[in-house]
């Protein structure tokens, strides 16, 4: 069984040829053109036809022929297998670092633990579990200074003011 990872939501049907449109959950939309398939409620569809528009992916998948059927298809989240897409050296999937502890550089001490990571239209935001709170930190080369995997460690370089005893 494929190790499987969210990608995306189809948000709409396009045109009348069952296309579906879909609001991607990765760096880019043109990721979706390197993926053999996707999967819906663990069914997988070949992808006949893919190409970005407007920020948004339209996808042809096998079987899906009509307006009819990619309407079934309509606010069902997609997913792909982590196998299929190559990463650059240095990237990583997020759902792989959910979970890590996060150590800050500049007080020294371990902070929190990674929750999710939201997208925000600046850039990603780490959403860290304090014992003091909720902590969000722009998920940025400015503020990350490593993962380290071995150790399942995010290590942030944070500002003064930015932790929640620091205000």
């Amino acid at each position: 069984m494929p190790e499987l990872l969210e990608c995306g939501r189809i948000i709409n049907t396009h045109g009348v040829r069952g296309e579906v449109k879909i609001d991607p959950w990765c760096d880019s939309p043109v990721l979706f053109e390197q993926l053999p398939c996707l999967y819906i409620d663990g069914t997988a569809y070949s992808i006949t036809q893919s190409r970005p528009h407007k920020g948004f992916v339209l996808c042809k998948l096998e079987g899906i022929d009509s307006l009819d059927q990619a309407m079934t298809l309509k606010n069902k989240v997609v997913y792909l297998d982590r196998d299929q897409v190559e990463l650059e050296d240095g990237a990583y999937f997020i759902a792989d670092i959910i979970g890590f502890s996060v150590y800050d550089t500049r007080t020294e001490q371990i902070i929190g633990t990674l929750e999710e990571v939201r997208p925000s239209p600046a850039s990603d935001l780490y959403c860290i579990a304090t014992p003091r709170g909720q902590v969000l930190i722009p998920a940025v080369p400015a503020f990350v200074h490593r993962v380290d995997f071995e150790n399942r460690r995010l290590e942030l370089n944070t500002i003064p003011g930015m932790l929640p005893d620091e205000n």
